[in-house]
């Protein structure tokens, strides 16, 4: 992996957020150079701190994704581009849904032709979602099993993802598209609390707040933590029997929403109350969920190398360290 991307020329939208910030880091110490777009939307997350101290190695473009005039300006010439800008809110997506269809979508499509027109020899890895699966009717859920989401957010990403499938399939573009889960860790956004419970339950963890858990809390997840979810998306750019293909992430071990709480109360003092489902939630939750990732695992190698336990025991150890503003 680090021979392959020593002198690579690297895009990645949405590299000032959370997954974007913590792959554009590890492209840099690899040797590649990477070109960081984020328009740092303040109701999104982004922070140029977040790439700190290897901001001044990258080449940063404060760009919306939704403006094709400006991608098409900066897409010639790379070799590689991960597509890691969205909203990841799925009750924003109830809210506001034409603006996540232009997010999470147009802008996709706005990619991919602008290289296909600029330059179609790249290779794209479009970071997906497990949330175009909807409410699971079996566990672990695996590529094959029914596409049926349960919210916009959903759907939006669903479409994206099959342009960059089919892109592949009619022009010969070099496009992968990994399904993400519950993703955490360093640099992920606590602020805004609207990228679902795992942000919010580590905010309030760290500030000593009470944690709420709808219904029973025992709706179950699978987790991966942010180092395993770079490493695959770097095996996916790197891998060419990936092309053209769609993964799931995901672990061996799932926990319920409660045993996470219980488990964050390893390395913080707060209390847990159950409280009942809010409507609006409650109409776009999944369930209990678990991904298959053996697919990916026998394509490429990959598999998660960081347990639940001890990747909270670094998210909290990072977050202790931060000042409490991490202003732009």
């Amino acid at each position: 992996m680090s021979r392959f991307y020593r002198d690579k020329r690297v895009l990645v939208t949405g590299g000032a957020g959370f997954i974007g910030s913590n792959l554009a880091i590890r492209l840099t110490k690899l040797g590649a150079s990477v070109h960081v777009v984020d328009s740092l939307a303040p109701r999104f997350g982004a922070s140029l701190t977040n790439l700190d101290p290897y901001r001044d190695e990258m080449q940063i473009s404060l760009e919306d994704v939704r403006d094709q005039d400006a991608l098409g300006k900066i897409v010639p010439g790379v070799d590689l581009i991960f597509s890691l800008a969205g909203q990841v809110s799925h009750l924003d997506s109830m809210q506001d849904p034409h603006g996540d269809l232009e997010i999470n979508c147009e802008s996709q499509l706005s990619l991919l032709e602008c290289c296909r027109h600029g330059n179609p020899q790249s290779t794209i890895v479009f970071a997906s979602t497990r949330q175009l699966y909807g409410r699971p009717q079996y566990v672990p859920v695996d590529e094959d099993h029914p596409l049926h989401p349960v919210d916009v957010n959903g759907i939006n990403k669903l479409a994206a993802e099959m342009y960059y499938t089919l892109y592949q399939e009619v022009y010969g573009m070099q496009t992968v598209s990994l399904r993400l889960t519950n993703t955490y860790g360093p640099r992920m956004d606590l602020k805004t609390g609207r990228k679902g419970f795992v942000g919010v339950f580590l905010d309030r963890a760290l500030k000593g707040q009470e944690i709420e858990l709808f219904g029973d809390g025992s709706q179950r997840r699978d987790f991966n933590y942010i180092d395993d979810v770079c490493d695959a998306l770097l095996l996916a750019g790197e891998t060419p029997s990936l092309q053209g293909g769609v993964f799931n992430l995901g672990a061996r071990e799932t926990y319920s929403l409660r045993e996470f709480a219980e488990m964050l109360r390893q390395f913080s003092v707060f209390e847990i109350r159950c409280v009942p489902f809010p409507p609006d939630r409650k109409a776009i939750d999944i369930g209990d969920y678990a991904g298959n990732f053996d697919r990916f695992a026998a394509a490429s190698g990959w598999n998660p190398q960081v347990g639940l336990e001890e990747g909270l025991r670094r998210t909290v150890e990072y977050f202790r360290q931060q000042p409490d503003d991490r202003s732009q």
